[in-house]
Protein backbone atom coordinates (compact mmCIF):
# COMPACT_ATOMS: atom_id res chain seq x y z
CA UNK A 1 0.00 0.00 0.00
CA UNK A 2 1.31 3.71 -0.86
CA UNK A 3 2.26 5.67 2.20
CA UNK A 4 -0.98 8.80 2.03
CA UNK A 5 1.39 12.33 1.30
CA UNK A 6 0.08 13.47 4.93
CA UNK A 7 1.74 10.54 6.80
CA UNK A 8 4.95 10.91 4.77
CA UNK A 9 4.69 14.52 5.93
CA UNK A 10 4.14 14.15 9.31
CA UNK A 11 7.32 11.85 9.39
CA UNK A 12 9.50 14.47 7.75
CA UNK A 13 7.99 16.74 10.23
CA UNK A 14 9.03 14.67 13.40
CA UNK A 15 12.18 13.48 11.79
CA UNK A 16 13.18 16.73 11.19
CA UNK A 17 12.77 17.87 14.96
CA UNK A 18 13.62 15.67 16.37
CA UNK A 19 17.19 16.43 18.29
CA UNK A 20 16.11 19.77 18.94
CA UNK A 21 13.46 18.30 21.49
CA UNK A 22 16.15 15.86 23.15
CA UNK A 23 19.04 18.54 23.01
CA UNK A 24 19.90 19.33 27.17
CA UNK A 25 17.38 16.84 28.87
CA UNK A 26 17.28 14.57 31.46
CA UNK A 27 17.56 11.11 30.28
CA UNK A 28 13.87 10.91 32.50
CA UNK A 29 12.63 13.57 30.26
CA UNK A 30 14.40 12.19 27.39
CA UNK A 31 12.55 8.61 28.12
CA UNK A 32 8.85 10.67 28.43
CA UNK A 33 10.08 12.70 25.37
CA UNK A 34 10.55 9.41 23.47
CA UNK A 35 7.74 7.50 24.26
CA UNK A 36 5.67 10.60 23.37
CA UNK A 37 7.08 10.64 19.66
CA UNK A 38 6.47 7.50 19.58
CA UNK A 39 3.03 7.49 20.66
CA UNK A 40 2.11 10.21 18.75
CA UNK A 41 3.62 9.17 15.67
CA UNK A 42 1.66 6.18 15.94
CA UNK A 43 -1.58 7.95 16.67
CA UNK A 44 -0.86 10.15 13.43
CA UNK A 45 0.25 6.89 11.24
CA UNK A 46 -3.38 5.22 12.04
CA UNK A 47 -4.93 8.20 11.52
CA UNK A 48 -3.38 9.14 8.06
CA UNK A 49 -2.88 5.30 7.10
CA UNK A 50 -6.71 3.98 6.58
CA UNK A 51 -8.59 3.34 3.78
CA UNK A 52 -11.02 5.97 4.43
CA UNK A 53 -10.30 9.60 3.48
CA UNK A 54 -9.48 12.05 6.15
CA UNK A 55 -11.91 14.49 5.18
CA UNK A 56 -14.60 11.90 5.10
CA UNK A 57 -14.07 11.04 8.39
CA UNK A 58 -13.63 14.20 9.62
CA UNK A 59 -17.24 15.30 7.97
CA UNK A 60 -18.67 12.16 9.85
CA UNK A 61 -17.18 13.48 13.31
CA UNK A 62 -18.41 16.76 12.77
CA UNK A 63 -21.72 15.81 12.21
CA UNK A 64 -21.70 13.36 15.17
CA UNK A 65 -20.41 16.00 17.60
CA UNK A 66 -22.58 18.60 15.96
CA UNK A 67 -25.90 16.02 16.76
CA UNK A 68 -25.05 15.83 20.23
CA UNK A 69 -25.66 19.01 20.93
CA UNK A 70 -29.16 19.41 23.01
CA UNK A 71 -30.81 21.62 20.60
CA UNK A 72 -29.84 20.05 17.53
CA UNK A 73 -30.49 16.54 18.98
CA UNK A 74 -33.91 17.46 19.86
CA UNK A 75 -34.42 19.02 16.95
CA UNK A 76 -33.54 15.87 15.16
CA UNK A 77 -35.50 13.54 17.43
CA UNK A 78 -38.83 15.65 17.27
CA UNK A 79 -38.84 15.02 13.22
CA UNK A 80 -37.92 11.61 13.60
CA UNK A 81 -40.83 11.54 15.98
CA UNK A 82 -43.54 12.74 13.09
CA UNK A 83 -41.39 10.60 10.26
CA UNK A 84 -42.19 7.53 12.37
CA UNK A 85 -45.75 8.51 13.30
CA UNK A 86 -46.13 9.02 9.69
CA UNK A 87 -44.88 5.47 8.43
CA UNK A 88 -46.95 3.69 11.19
CA UNK A 89 -49.92 5.42 9.91
CA UNK A 90 -49.55 4.19 6.14
CA UNK A 91 -48.83 0.75 7.58
CA UNK A 92 -52.13 1.10 9.75
CA UNK A 93 -54.20 3.18 6.40
CA UNK A 94 -52.85 -0.01 4.45
CA UNK A 95 -54.29 -2.93 6.97
CA UNK A 96 -57.26 -1.07 8.35
CA UNK A 97 -59.47 -4.03 7.03
CA UNK A 98 -57.73 -6.31 8.71
CA UNK A 99 -57.70 -7.23 12.29
CA UNK A 100 -54.77 -7.41 14.53
CA UNK A 101 -53.89 -10.45 16.84
CA UNK A 102 -51.81 -9.44 19.25
CA UNK A 103 -51.80 -13.20 21.01
CA UNK A 104 -52.17 -16.50 20.52
CA UNK A 105 -56.09 -17.58 20.15
CA UNK A 106 -57.19 -19.32 23.39
CA UNK A 107 -57.58 -22.30 20.71
CA UNK A 108 -56.40 -22.88 17.43
CA UNK A 109 -57.95 -22.15 14.10
CA UNK A 110 -60.04 -24.43 11.73
CA UNK A 111 -58.13 -25.00 8.42
CA UNK A 112 -61.45 -23.01 6.80
CA UNK A 113 -60.44 -20.16 8.70
CA UNK A 114 -57.24 -19.84 8.59
CA UNK A 115 -57.09 -20.17 4.79
CA UNK A 116 -59.47 -17.09 4.56
CA UNK A 117 -57.65 -15.05 6.95
CA UNK A 118 -54.71 -15.71 4.14
CA UNK A 119 -56.34 -14.90 1.32
CA UNK A 120 -57.89 -11.45 3.30
CA UNK A 121 -53.94 -10.69 3.58
CA UNK A 122 -52.84 -11.05 0.48
CA UNK A 123 -55.47 -9.09 -1.31
CA UNK A 124 -54.83 -6.28 0.35
CA UNK A 125 -51.94 -3.70 -1.09
CA UNK A 126 -51.78 -0.26 -3.56
CA UNK A 127 -51.04 -2.25 -6.28
CA UNK A 128 -52.21 -5.18 -8.31
CA UNK A 129 -48.97 -6.59 -9.61
CA UNK A 130 -51.19 -9.27 -11.42
CA UNK A 131 -51.49 -6.97 -14.38
CA UNK A 132 -48.23 -6.18 -15.35
CA UNK A 133 -47.57 -2.45 -13.73
CA UNK A 134 -44.92 -3.39 -11.02
CA UNK A 135 -41.21 -3.28 -11.95
CA UNK A 136 -39.65 -6.33 -11.04
CA UNK A 137 -40.86 -7.89 -7.88
CA UNK A 138 -43.12 -10.42 -9.24
CA UNK A 139 -40.96 -12.30 -11.98
CA UNK A 140 -43.43 -14.40 -13.51
CA UNK A 141 -46.90 -15.73 -12.49
CA UNK A 142 -47.78 -18.86 -13.90
CA UNK A 143 -51.04 -20.99 -12.41
CA UNK A 144 -50.27 -23.99 -13.61
CA UNK A 145 -46.35 -23.67 -11.87
CA UNK A 146 -47.84 -22.08 -8.94
CA UNK A 147 -49.95 -25.39 -8.22
CA UNK A 148 -46.43 -27.16 -9.07
CA UNK A 149 -44.43 -25.90 -6.71
CA UNK A 150 -47.02 -25.81 -4.17
CA UNK A 151 -47.94 -29.49 -3.90
CA UNK A 152 -43.78 -29.64 -3.84
CA UNK A 153 -43.25 -27.50 -1.50
CA UNK A 154 -45.66 -29.28 0.75
CA UNK A 155 -44.62 -32.44 0.20
CA UNK A 156 -40.86 -31.07 1.44
CA UNK A 157 -41.91 -28.61 3.66
CA UNK A 158 -40.41 -30.42 6.82
CA UNK A 159 -37.09 -31.38 5.65
CA UNK A 160 -34.37 -29.81 6.22
CA UNK A 161 -30.73 -30.69 4.30
CA UNK A 162 -28.56 -29.71 7.64
CA UNK A 163 -29.45 -33.36 7.89
CA UNK A 164 -28.40 -35.30 4.88
CA UNK A 165 -28.45 -38.71 6.21
CA UNK A 166 -32.37 -38.30 6.80
CA UNK A 167 -33.40 -35.99 3.62
CA UNK A 168 -30.42 -37.15 0.80
CA UNK A 169 -33.00 -36.93 -1.87
CA UNK A 170 -33.24 -32.92 -0.58
CA UNK A 171 -29.85 -32.81 -0.89
CA UNK A 172 -29.31 -34.44 -4.21
CA UNK A 173 -32.16 -31.82 -5.47
CA UNK A 174 -29.80 -28.76 -4.50
CA UNK A 175 -26.67 -30.29 -6.46
CA UNK A 176 -28.21 -31.02 -9.21
CA UNK A 177 -29.81 -27.27 -9.16
CA UNK A 178 -25.68 -26.34 -8.68
CA UNK A 179 -24.60 -28.18 -11.67
CA UNK A 180 -27.43 -26.73 -14.10
CA UNK A 181 -26.86 -23.25 -12.82
CA UNK A 182 -22.91 -24.09 -13.43
CA UNK A 183 -23.42 -25.12 -16.89
CA UNK A 184 -25.53 -22.43 -17.60
CA UNK A 185 -22.94 -20.21 -16.84
CA UNK A 186 -19.92 -21.86 -19.07
CA UNK A 187 -18.38 -23.53 -15.28
CA UNK A 188 -16.09 -26.52 -16.31
CA UNK A 189 -16.37 -29.66 -14.10
CA UNK A 190 -14.46 -27.84 -11.21
CA UNK A 191 -17.10 -25.58 -10.58
CA UNK A 192 -19.26 -26.00 -7.88
CA UNK A 193 -21.42 -23.69 -4.99
CA UNK A 194 -24.55 -23.94 -3.00
CA UNK A 195 -27.91 -22.83 -2.70
CA UNK A 196 -28.69 -19.64 -0.56
CA UNK A 197 -32.10 -17.81 0.62
CA UNK A 198 -31.36 -14.99 -1.84
CA UNK A 199 -29.12 -12.78 -3.73
CA UNK A 200 -27.65 -10.60 -0.77
CA UNK A 201 -26.82 -14.25 0.90
CA UNK A 202 -25.04 -15.17 -1.60
CA UNK A 203 -23.12 -12.14 -1.87
CA UNK A 204 -22.42 -11.73 1.25
CA UNK A 205 -20.99 -15.52 1.39
CA UNK A 206 -19.00 -14.88 -1.70
CA UNK A 207 -17.56 -11.64 0.32
CA UNK A 208 -16.74 -14.13 3.34
CA UNK A 209 -15.07 -16.73 1.52
CA UNK A 210 -12.53 -14.09 -0.30
CA UNK A 211 -12.11 -12.28 3.28
CA UNK A 212 -10.85 -15.77 4.83
CA UNK A 213 -9.21 -16.92 1.55
CA UNK A 214 -6.98 -14.16 1.59
CA UNK A 215 -6.04 -14.04 5.63
CA UNK A 216 -4.94 -17.25 5.05
CA UNK A 217 -3.34 -17.34 1.93
CA UNK A 218 -2.22 -13.84 2.14
CA UNK A 219 -2.04 -13.12 5.65
CA UNK A 220 -4.44 -9.99 4.71
CA UNK A 221 -6.07 -8.59 8.14
CA UNK A 222 -7.39 -5.04 6.50
CA UNK A 223 -9.16 -6.43 3.64
CA UNK A 224 -10.73 -4.35 0.86
CA UNK A 225 -12.72 -4.68 -1.98
CA UNK A 226 -13.19 -2.64 -5.32
CA UNK A 227 -16.63 -2.20 -5.87
CA UNK A 228 -18.62 -0.28 -8.95
CA UNK A 229 -20.83 2.40 -7.03
CA UNK A 230 -23.36 0.77 -9.22
CA UNK A 231 -23.13 -2.74 -7.45
CA UNK A 232 -25.95 -3.59 -5.20
CA UNK A 233 -25.96 -2.71 -1.60
CA UNK A 234 -25.72 -6.36 -0.79
CA UNK A 235 -21.72 -5.46 -0.58
CA UNK A 236 -22.14 -3.10 1.77
CA UNK A 237 -24.13 -4.91 4.13
CA UNK A 238 -21.17 -7.62 3.56
CA UNK A 239 -18.74 -5.15 4.16
CA UNK A 240 -20.62 -3.95 7.38
CA UNK A 241 -20.93 -8.18 8.98
CA UNK A 242 -17.60 -8.59 8.24
CA UNK A 243 -15.11 -5.71 8.57
CA UNK A 244 -14.26 -5.46 5.12
CA UNK A 245 -13.41 -1.75 3.34
CA UNK A 246 -15.87 -1.47 0.16
CA UNK A 247 -13.42 0.80 -2.29
CA UNK A 248 -16.34 2.11 -4.60
CA UNK A 249 -15.55 3.15 -8.05
CA UNK A 250 -17.68 5.43 -10.08
CA UNK A 251 -19.42 4.82 -13.36
CA UNK A 252 -18.60 6.65 -16.77
CA UNK A 253 -21.33 9.23 -16.88
CA UNK A 254 -21.93 8.39 -20.41
CA UNK A 255 -22.18 4.54 -20.71
CA UNK A 256 -23.24 3.98 -16.69
CA UNK A 257 -20.43 1.35 -16.92
CA UNK A 258 -18.07 1.20 -14.12
CA UNK A 259 -14.99 3.28 -15.17
CA UNK A 260 -11.83 1.05 -15.86
CA UNK A 261 -8.93 3.65 -15.14
CA UNK A 262 -10.52 4.71 -11.51
CA UNK A 263 -11.40 0.50 -10.99
CA UNK A 264 -7.57 -0.28 -11.53
CA UNK A 265 -6.56 2.80 -9.52
CA UNK A 266 -8.24 1.56 -6.41
CA UNK A 267 -6.82 -1.46 -6.03
CA UNK A 268 -3.77 -2.18 -3.96
CA UNK A 269 -2.32 -4.91 -1.38
CA UNK A 270 -5.38 -5.90 0.92
CA UNK A 271 -7.64 -6.04 -1.98
CA UNK A 272 -9.55 -9.25 -1.54
CA UNK A 273 -11.64 -9.24 -4.21
CA UNK A 274 -12.76 -7.31 -7.44
CA UNK A 275 -16.68 -6.94 -8.61
CA UNK A 276 -18.10 -6.50 -11.45
CA UNK A 277 -22.05 -6.51 -12.30
CA UNK A 278 -24.03 -8.28 -15.17
CA UNK A 279 -26.24 -6.41 -14.91
CA UNK A 280 -26.34 -3.76 -12.51
CA UNK A 281 -29.61 -2.98 -10.74
CA UNK A 282 -30.05 1.19 -11.00
CA UNK A 283 -29.32 1.19 -14.89
CA UNK A 284 -28.98 -2.51 -15.86
CA UNK A 285 -26.02 -2.05 -17.77
CA UNK A 286 -22.99 -4.36 -17.90
CA UNK A 287 -19.77 -3.77 -16.66
CA UNK A 288 -16.76 -4.85 -18.47
CA UNK A 289 -16.21 -8.10 -16.71
CA UNK A 290 -13.53 -9.07 -19.27
CA UNK A 291 -11.77 -5.94 -18.40
CA UNK A 292 -12.03 -6.71 -14.55
CA UNK A 293 -10.83 -10.27 -15.00
CA UNK A 294 -7.98 -9.19 -16.66
CA UNK A 295 -6.53 -7.24 -13.54
CA UNK A 296 -7.81 -10.17 -11.36
CA UNK A 297 -5.47 -12.22 -13.34
CA UNK A 298 -2.76 -9.36 -12.79
CA UNK A 299 -3.21 -9.01 -9.40
CA UNK A 300 -3.99 -12.16 -8.55
CA UNK A 301 -7.25 -10.90 -6.92
CA UNK A 302 -10.70 -13.18 -7.28
CA UNK A 303 -13.22 -11.83 -9.19
CA UNK A 304 -17.09 -11.97 -8.52
CA UNK A 305 -19.63 -11.20 -11.32
CA UNK A 306 -23.03 -10.54 -9.71
CA UNK A 307 -25.59 -11.46 -12.36
CA UNK A 308 -28.26 -12.10 -9.18
CA UNK A 309 -30.77 -9.37 -11.37
CA UNK A 310 -29.44 -11.11 -14.95
CA UNK A 311 -30.39 -14.54 -13.68
CA UNK A 312 -31.24 -16.73 -16.07
CA UNK A 313 -31.97 -14.28 -18.82
CA UNK A 314 -28.74 -12.85 -19.07
CA UNK A 315 -27.21 -16.72 -19.86
CA UNK A 316 -29.92 -17.37 -22.63
CA UNK A 317 -29.56 -13.75 -23.93
CA UNK A 318 -26.98 -14.62 -26.78
CA UNK A 319 -29.23 -17.66 -28.20
CA UNK A 320 -32.41 -15.65 -28.01
CA UNK A 321 -30.57 -13.58 -30.24
CA UNK A 322 -29.09 -10.81 -29.03
CA UNK A 323 -25.65 -9.46 -28.52
CA UNK A 324 -24.03 -9.58 -25.36
CA UNK A 325 -20.38 -9.24 -24.15
CA UNK A 326 -18.95 -12.39 -22.45
CA UNK A 327 -19.94 -12.22 -18.31
CA UNK A 328 -19.20 -15.65 -17.41
CA UNK A 329 -17.28 -18.73 -16.10
CA UNK A 330 -15.52 -18.83 -19.99
CA UNK A 331 -13.29 -15.66 -18.93
CA UNK A 332 -10.00 -16.63 -17.73
CA UNK A 333 -10.26 -14.71 -14.06
CA UNK A 334 -13.84 -15.06 -13.12
CA UNK A 335 -13.93 -16.97 -9.80
CA UNK A 336 -17.53 -16.61 -8.31
CA UNK A 337 -21.08 -15.50 -10.13
CA UNK A 338 -24.39 -15.09 -8.16
CA UNK A 339 -27.58 -15.56 -9.36
CA UNK A 340 -30.90 -15.24 -8.64
CA UNK A 341 -33.47 -18.65 -9.34
CA UNK A 342 -36.28 -16.53 -7.79
CA UNK A 343 -36.10 -14.14 -10.66
CA UNK A 344 -35.90 -14.92 -14.00
CA UNK A 345 -35.38 -18.20 -12.91
CA UNK A 346 -38.98 -18.27 -11.75
CA UNK A 347 -38.75 -20.06 -8.74
CA UNK A 348 -40.50 -19.15 -5.48
CA UNK A 349 -38.98 -16.54 -3.27
CA UNK A 350 -36.35 -17.16 -0.93
CA UNK A 351 -33.80 -18.95 -3.54
CA UNK A 352 -30.60 -18.01 -5.11
CA UNK A 353 -27.19 -19.26 -6.19
CA UNK A 354 -23.68 -18.74 -5.46
CA UNK A 355 -20.56 -20.46 -7.84
CA UNK A 356 -17.44 -20.19 -7.47
CA UNK A 357 -14.79 -21.93 -10.10
CA UNK A 358 -13.38 -24.04 -7.88
CA UNK A 359 -13.49 -25.73 -4.60
CA UNK A 360 -10.96 -23.76 -2.73
CA UNK A 361 -12.81 -20.38 -2.80
CA UNK A 362 -16.17 -22.83 -1.80
CA UNK A 363 -14.40 -24.41 1.19
CA UNK A 364 -13.67 -20.78 2.84
CA UNK A 365 -17.07 -20.00 2.63
CA UNK A 366 -18.29 -23.23 4.67
CA UNK A 367 -18.20 -22.53 8.78
CA UNK A 368 -16.87 -25.73 10.87
CA UNK A 369 -17.24 -25.67 14.69
CA UNK A 370 -14.49 -28.74 15.91
CA UNK A 371 -14.99 -28.33 19.90
CA UNK A 372 -18.56 -27.80 20.35
CA UNK A 373 -20.19 -30.16 23.20
CA UNK A 374 -22.81 -30.63 20.65
CA UNK A 375 -20.41 -32.35 18.01
CA UNK A 376 -18.74 -30.65 15.14
CA UNK A 377 -20.92 -28.83 13.37
CA UNK A 378 -20.72 -27.67 9.62
CA UNK A 379 -22.49 -25.54 7.86
CA UNK A 380 -22.39 -24.33 4.24
CA UNK A 381 -24.06 -20.82 3.81
CA UNK A 382 -25.47 -18.95 6.76
CA UNK A 383 -28.86 -20.88 7.93
CA UNK A 384 -28.03 -24.09 9.75
CA UNK A 385 -31.55 -25.23 9.33
CA UNK A 386 -32.46 -24.59 6.14
CA UNK A 387 -36.21 -25.20 4.17
CA UNK A 388 -36.10 -28.33 2.30
CA UNK A 389 -39.04 -26.98 0.81
CA UNK A 390 -37.58 -24.05 -0.85
CA UNK A 391 -34.94 -26.38 -2.68
CA UNK A 392 -37.78 -28.63 -3.93
CA UNK A 393 -39.82 -26.02 -5.22
CA UNK A 394 -36.27 -24.33 -7.29
CA UNK A 395 -35.24 -27.99 -8.59
CA UNK A 396 -38.97 -28.84 -9.74
CA UNK A 397 -39.32 -25.28 -11.25
CA UNK A 398 -35.67 -25.73 -13.26
CA UNK A 399 -37.13 -29.38 -14.23
CA UNK A 400 -40.51 -27.87 -15.26
CA UNK A 401 -38.98 -24.84 -17.59
CA UNK A 402 -36.25 -27.00 -19.44
CA UNK A 403 -33.76 -25.00 -21.50
CA UNK A 404 -36.42 -24.22 -24.26
CA UNK A 405 -38.91 -22.74 -21.41
CA UNK A 406 -36.31 -20.45 -20.24
CA UNK A 407 -34.90 -19.73 -23.80
CA UNK A 408 -38.52 -18.70 -24.93
CA UNK A 409 -39.30 -16.86 -22.05
CA UNK A 410 -36.00 -14.85 -22.26
CA UNK A 411 -37.26 -13.68 -25.62
CA UNK A 412 -40.51 -12.61 -24.64
CA UNK A 413 -38.53 -10.17 -21.89
CA UNK A 414 -36.08 -8.80 -24.00
CA UNK A 415 -38.26 -8.50 -26.82
CA UNK A 416 -40.44 -6.57 -24.58
CA UNK A 417 -37.56 -4.65 -23.00
CA UNK A 418 -36.09 -3.46 -26.11
CA UNK A 419 -39.75 -2.38 -27.24
CA UNK A 420 -40.23 0.09 -24.22
CA UNK A 421 -36.60 1.32 -24.38
CA UNK A 422 -37.12 2.06 -28.07
CA UNK A 423 -40.51 3.86 -27.45
CA UNK A 424 -38.69 6.10 -24.41
CA UNK A 425 -36.25 7.27 -25.87
CA UNK A 426 -38.31 8.56 -28.43
CA UNK A 427 -40.31 10.83 -26.13
CA UNK A 428 -39.09 14.66 -25.72
CA UNK A 429 -37.94 15.78 -22.46
CA UNK A 430 -36.33 12.24 -21.01
CA UNK A 431 -33.89 9.96 -21.66
CA UNK A 432 -32.92 6.47 -20.87
CA UNK A 433 -29.06 5.74 -18.93
CA UNK A 434 -26.74 4.00 -20.97
CA UNK A 435 -27.02 1.14 -23.10
CA UNK A 436 -29.61 -1.63 -21.05
CA UNK A 437 -28.00 -4.78 -21.12
CA UNK A 438 -31.25 -7.11 -20.83
CA UNK A 439 -34.22 -5.76 -18.77
CA UNK A 440 -33.91 -2.64 -17.10
CA UNK A 441 -34.91 0.77 -18.42
CA UNK A 442 -33.78 3.58 -16.20
CA UNK A 443 -35.28 6.92 -17.44
CA UNK A 444 -33.78 10.72 -16.44
CA UNK A 445 -34.56 13.98 -17.38
CA UNK A 446 -32.54 17.39 -17.85
CA UNK A 447 -35.97 18.94 -18.20
CA UNK A 448 -38.29 18.68 -15.25
CA UNK A 449 -37.36 16.53 -11.92
CA UNK A 450 -38.13 13.24 -13.17
CA UNK A 451 -39.17 12.28 -8.98
CA UNK A 452 -42.22 14.11 -10.83
CA UNK A 453 -42.79 11.57 -13.31
CA UNK A 454 -42.84 8.53 -11.36
CA UNK A 455 -45.73 10.45 -8.69
CA UNK A 456 -47.45 10.49 -12.33
CA UNK A 457 -46.96 7.04 -13.24
CA UNK A 458 -47.70 6.27 -9.21
CA UNK A 459 -51.25 7.82 -9.72
CA UNK A 460 -51.81 5.38 -12.47
CA UNK A 461 -51.33 2.57 -11.37
CA UNK A 462 -47.44 2.09 -12.10
CA UNK A 463 -44.61 0.80 -9.50
CA UNK A 464 -41.00 1.95 -10.45
CA UNK A 465 -37.87 2.12 -8.68
CA UNK A 466 -36.70 5.18 -7.75
CA UNK A 467 -33.14 6.03 -8.30
CA UNK A 468 -30.48 8.50 -6.57
CA UNK A 469 -27.12 10.20 -7.47
CA UNK A 470 -28.30 11.32 -9.94
CA UNK A 471 -32.30 11.15 -9.92
CA UNK A 472 -34.16 8.88 -11.83
CA UNK A 473 -36.53 6.01 -12.35
CA UNK A 474 -36.48 2.50 -13.86
CA UNK A 475 -38.66 -0.12 -14.88
CA UNK A 476 -37.30 -3.89 -14.59
CA UNK A 477 -38.96 -5.73 -17.23
CA UNK A 478 -40.25 -9.37 -16.08
CA UNK A 479 -42.25 -11.75 -17.50
CA UNK A 480 -45.41 -10.32 -16.27
CA UNK A 481 -45.08 -7.39 -18.37
CA UNK A 482 -44.60 -9.06 -21.81
CA UNK A 483 -48.96 -9.97 -21.67
CA UNK A 484 -50.47 -8.42 -24.61
CA UNK A 485 -50.98 -4.74 -24.52
CA UNK A 486 -49.11 -4.18 -20.91
CA UNK A 487 -45.97 -2.59 -22.81
CA UNK A 488 -47.97 -0.17 -24.96
CA UNK A 489 -49.94 1.29 -22.06
CA UNK A 490 -46.79 1.44 -19.99
CA UNK A 491 -45.78 3.99 -23.10
CA UNK A 492 -49.15 5.48 -23.49
CA UNK A 493 -48.70 6.90 -19.92
CA UNK A 494 -45.11 7.63 -20.03
CA UNK A 495 -45.92 9.72 -23.03
CA UNK A 496 -49.17 11.51 -21.32
CA UNK A 497 -47.36 11.95 -18.18
CA UNK A 498 -44.34 13.81 -19.81
CA UNK A 499 -46.57 15.79 -22.42
CA UNK A 500 -48.52 17.17 -19.02
CA UNK A 501 -45.23 18.02 -17.22
CA UNK A 502 -43.71 19.54 -20.09
CA UNK A 503 -46.19 22.28 -19.66
CA UNK A 504 -44.14 23.33 -16.38
CA UNK A 505 -41.42 21.73 -15.93
CA UNK A 506 -39.86 24.29 -13.24
CA UNK A 507 -42.74 22.91 -11.25
CA UNK A 508 -41.26 21.32 -7.79
CA UNK A 509 -42.08 17.88 -6.70
CA UNK A 510 -44.63 17.48 -4.05
CA UNK A 511 -45.84 14.95 -1.69
CA UNK A 512 -44.39 11.85 -1.11
CA UNK A 513 -41.72 11.49 -4.00
CA UNK A 514 -39.76 14.90 -2.48
CA UNK A 515 -38.85 12.94 0.21
CA UNK A 516 -36.34 11.20 -2.54
CA UNK A 517 -35.24 13.98 -3.57
CA UNK A 518 -34.64 16.04 -0.39
CA UNK A 519 -32.77 12.76 0.80
CA UNK A 520 -30.47 13.43 -1.99
CA UNK A 521 -29.61 17.14 -0.79
CA UNK A 522 -28.62 16.14 2.72
CA UNK A 523 -25.18 15.87 3.32
CA UNK A 524 -25.11 14.10 6.64
CA UNK A 525 -25.91 10.52 5.44
CA UNK A 526 -26.45 9.35 8.82
CA UNK A 527 -29.47 11.41 9.14
CA UNK A 528 -31.24 9.61 6.13
CA UNK A 529 -30.18 6.33 7.47
CA UNK A 530 -32.02 7.42 10.99
CA UNK A 531 -35.44 7.58 8.83
CA UNK A 532 -34.90 4.42 7.05
CA UNK A 533 -34.40 2.82 10.69
CA UNK A 534 -37.81 4.42 11.19
CA UNK A 535 -39.12 3.32 7.91
CA UNK A 536 -38.22 -0.45 8.49
CA UNK A 537 -39.40 -0.22 12.25
CA UNK A 538 -42.70 0.68 10.61
CA UNK A 539 -42.63 -2.56 9.23
CA UNK A 540 -43.26 -4.05 12.38
CA UNK A 541 -46.21 -2.00 14.09
CA UNK A 542 -49.03 -3.63 15.76
CA UNK A 543 -51.66 -0.92 17.51
CA UNK A 544 -51.55 -0.93 21.47
CA UNK A 545 -54.17 -3.17 23.32
CA UNK A 546 -55.54 -0.76 24.27
CA UNK A 547 -56.43 0.86 20.76
CA UNK A 548 -58.36 -2.79 19.94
Amino acid sequence: MRTPVVAQNLGIFITGNINRLFVNREPWQVATLTATAVLSAAWLWNFANQEESIWLRSKKKFFQYVKKLPSVRHKIDEELSKTNQNFENEISKSCAELYYNLELPENGLSNEKILKLVDQHLRIGNYDWRDGRVSGAIYGFHEELVDLVTKVYGKASYTNPLHPDIFPGVCKMEAEVIRMACKLFQGGPNTCGTMTSGGTESIILACKAYRDYAREQKGITKANMVVPRTAHAAFDKAAQYFNIHVRYVNVDTESYEVNLKAFKKAINGNTILLVGSAPNFPYGTLDDIEAIAALGLKYDIPVHVDACLGSFVIVFAREAGYKLRRFDFSIPGVTSISADTHKYGFAPKGSSVILYSDKKFRNHQFTVTTDWPGGVYGSPTVNGSRAGGIIAACWATMMSYGHNGYLEATKRILDTARYIEQGVRKINGIFVFGQPATSVIAIGSHVFDVFRLSDALCKLGWNLNTLQFPSGIHICVTDMHTASGIADKFLVDVRASVAELMKDPQQPVTGKMAIYGMAQSISDRSVVGEVTRCYLNSMYYTPPLDEL
